[in-house]
């Protein structure tokens, strides 16, 4: 499974895509309407609306635009029409993502106008889109793949099917080349000295702990009602027999199997910068901004365990759903990819259950659509750090 080949887009930077989207990217919230407008103009591309981009400043500021540069460079985006109110920051933006040399341009509204931009930007779309759908797939290694993973609506089945079996297709790939990546730093309390110790160096745990920690000195303390005030476990956890945070902590560590370390922890939204392997990446523990955030930082398909059945997806990465619940399948198996109901039946290996995974990732690369993608789960949910000045 492991040596596989996929049929994938080689992007010009020799990054491999999955997907090969013409995406229209909002630089801010004003800029939405124009966007999806150009979206309606012209059919095979897609706007990506999101709530923030005006006011933003520092630190949030710098995510803010890390987030959108990842989202127009990554792999699955063949081409880019950035739009925004102001030239300044559209550029910005703009420029960012030119640097993978796929096609981009931008547009501003200011001294121009709704239709303007969106007549123009209609015009500039059409023509990448002519381009990008005579892109042809090429064969790859499978090894090339950026391959995410965060789970959601956990419960008992998922700390002992479904997070292990992306733990164990990640044992199988990461040696082979591919990039891995995990995070949802607040669903790690209880954990963290474990995940600690899964670093490659001390240098990466110690940049983990402080990750860490700085979630608890500056989110959690200053605001918590009681813990973490009903947000871990959530009430579905709950529902699903996971009492407390430690549980689901360890349910979680299990997406990243039993030989892996990871390399490095990143900031949200950051590339990995060391080379193939595994990273540990701050994230919230939401489904779309963690996706979304993964997503930006260049990863091209992502591996959702769930228990209790969650339907996110992304308008840009497929998302592959991993249950091994029962009544899940019986009851929400519309937005399930790959069953392993039967690790709990004693009918199937987790082994059996990686490999399982990894010949859904290769199907996935090759054209499949998701269960999410075919329901047309596109959530896109920006992270924003602090309030707008």
């Amino acid at each position: 499974m492991a040596d596989r080949k996929i049929m994938a887009y080689r992007r010009e930077n020799g990054r491999v895509g999955v997907r090969n989207h013409v995406v229209i990217l909002p630089l801010d919230d004003i800029s939405n309407a124009a966007c999806e407008a150009v979206a309606n103009n012209i059919k095979g591309t897609m706007a990506l609306p999101h709530a923030y981009g005006r006011l933003q400043f520092g630190e949030d500021l710098d995510l803010h635009f890390r987030t959108m540069i990842g989202t127009g460079a990554n792999p699955n985006v063949a081409a880019c029409i950035v739009v925004g109110i102001e030239p300044e920051w559209t550029g910005v933006v703009a420029d960012g993502i030119s640097e993978t040399g796929k096609p981009v341009a931008a547009f501003s509204i200011e001294q121009n106008g709704d239709i303007n931009t969106i007549a123009a930007a209609s015009r500039k779309a059409k023509e990448f889109v002519h381009w990008a759908t005579e892109l042809q797939r090429e064969e790859c290694d499978i090894s090339e793949l950026w391959v995410s993973t965060k789970c959601g609506e956990s419960d008992t089945t998922t700390g002992l099917s479904s997070c292990p079996t992306v733990g164990n297709m990640y044992d199988k790939l990461l040696p082979k080349g591919i990039y891995g990546c995990f995070g949802e730093t607040s669903e790690i309390t209880g954990a963290e000295h474990l995940c600690e110790a899964r670093a490659a160096t001390p240098e990466a745990g110690r940049k983990f702990m402080e990750i860490f920690q700085a979630y608890q000195d500056e989110v959690i303390e200053p605001f918590k009602t009681s813990d973490l005030s009903d947000s871990q476990p959530t009430k579905g956890n709950i529902l699903g027999g996971l009492t407390t945070i430690e549980e689901k902590a360890l349910g979680n560590l299990e997406k990243i199997g039993r030989t892996s370390a990871y390399v490095d922890a990143l900031g949200p939204a950051e590339a990995p910068a060391k080379g193939a392997g595994l990273y540990f990446m701050d994230t919230s523990s939401a489904a779309a901004e963690c996706v979304t955030l993964m997503a930006a930082a260049g990863y091209v398909i992502h591996t959702f365990p769930t228990g209790q059945g969650n339907v996110v997806g992304n308008p840009i990465v497929p998302v592959i759903k991993i249950s091994g619940n029962p009544r899940t399948l019986r009851t929400m198996s519309e937005h399930i990819d790959v069953d392993v109901t039967g690790v709990l039946r004693r009918d199937m290996t987790i082994d059996q259950a990686g490999d399982a995974l990894i010949d859904m990732i290769a199907r996935t690369a090759n054209g499949r659509n998701t269960a999410a993608e075919a329901l047309g789960h596109r959530e896109f949910v920006m992270t924003k750090l602090y309030r707008s000045a």
